[in-house]
């Protein structure tokens, strides 16, 4: 490696490691680094949950996808391999990433607010979308980036240590590591700490089914409103996401919803109308709804930031379609970040970037009018 490779390389380093420390506190376990799969455990050590044999391979249920796979090839996620005609699951007590965020990063506004989140994340991701934030980790393979060893055990422990309530599994798509989330999730439950996930909503209705009994708290991302735009975007299909909302409704998991609003993507106001419409008709004008602006990265770095006043414009169209509790994120000092009263319009948490600065709401109840708040409050 010559002088300038090495010299990038420490640089990305850096930058990753002051991403990660802004945006939250940067956990070191005492456990060491890997440097990819952790060999010591061996490569086909943890089986896949919810796959079956097919003429052509070993078939992946837990997700749309459907990657079928013979010998030796790895899933579109990067997370399960081929082998003797079952599938092994390469994201398991590896994550890349280990943080404590405010649980406002995810975003979860009406979920213990003020509260901090233990945040794991393996490399991989079952969609492929052109605006990924973290692309680095989430379009390669466990195989090739620097983990934790950090087993079911040790993250339910590190959360504990932190006193921290929750286990956040997020930035990259957790449903890619659902076994790892499944075991740390059951051990969580069992240990009185709660699970969330910050997901996109691309996952099979047996498999999800299973999985809802051990989570919370979901924040799912809705990318677009168009099934073309969708599969443009994302890789991936529209309705398996509006299915998941729907299974997560059913099973009581608290719900929150982002919509990433993308210059020429997915800021079309009809398009923002008929999303918007949908939820409405569908049990979830409680749902707190979260448009987020778009900064350039990964493959639509020629595109431009989202103007505040398309991300004002959908707040309004979604107030119309009767959603209650409207946000915009990545917007600093905007009002649309705060929780009012859809009665009597007080003002319930005011919010600055993550930090709570004001927090009135009592009983789940607002102290002006007492009309319930819908959400998860202690």
């Amino acid at each position: 490696m010559d002088h300038r490779h090495k010299h990038d390389s420490a640089k990305r380093d850096f930058i990753k490691k002051a991403l990660a420390v802004s945006s939250g506190l940067l956990v070191a376990p005492s456990a060491s680094f890997l440097i990819g799969q952790d060999l010591r455990k061996g490569k086909f050590s943890k089986e896949a949950m919810f796959q079956e044999e097919s003429a052509r391979g070993v078939m992946c249920r837990i997700c749309p996808n459907e990657c079928v796979l013979k010998e030796g090839e790895l899933s579109k996620c990067n997370n399960r391999i081929a082998h003797n005609s079952k599938l092994y699951t390469l994201a398991f007590g590896n994550p890349c990433s280990a943080n404590i965020d405010p649980i406002e990063k995810k975003p979860l506004y009406h979920f213990l607010p003020g509260t901090r989140a233990f945040s794991i994340a393996t490399a991989g991701c079952n969609l492929v979308c052109l605006n990924c934030q973290n692309w680095s980790i989430s379009q390669t393979s466990p195989e090739k980036t620097r983990n934790f060893d950090m087993p079911p055990e040790s993250v339910a422990a590190g959360c504990k240590k932190n006193s921290c309530p929750t286990i956040a599994y997020t930035y990259t798509e957790p449903i890619t590591f659902y076994e790892y989330v499944f075991e740390t999730a059951t051990l969580a439950r069992k240990a009185g700490i709660r699970n969330i996930l910050k997901s996109n909503g691309y996952i099979n209705p047996e498999p999800l089914k299973k999985l809802c009994g051990l989570v919370d708290a979901v924040n799912i991302d809705l990318k677009a409103f168009n099934e073309s735009t969708y599969l443009k975007l994302t890789g991936g299909k529209l309705q398996p996401v509006l299915d998941s909302l729907k299974i997560y409704r059913d099973a009581g998991t608290w719900v929150e919803i982002t919509s990433l609003v993308v210059p020429s993507w997915s800021d079309n106001p009809d398009e923002i109308r008929k999303m918007c419409r949908w939820l409405a008709e569908n049990g979830f004008r409680d749902a707190p709804l979260h448009f987020s602006r778009f900064f350039p990265v990964h493959k639509l770095e020629q595109l431009p930031p989202t103007p505040v006043e398309t991300l004002n414009r959908a707040a309004k169209i979604a107030a119309e379609e009767g959603i209650r509790y409207v946000y915009t994120g990545n917007v600093p000092g905007s009002e649309l970040s705060d929780t009012a009263c859809p009665s009597c319009k007080a003002t319930l948490i005011k919010r600055q970037g993550y930090r709570i600065l004001l927090n009135t709401i009592r009983e789940g109840k607002c102290p002006e009018c007492s009309r319930i708040v819908p959400g998860v409050w202690s």
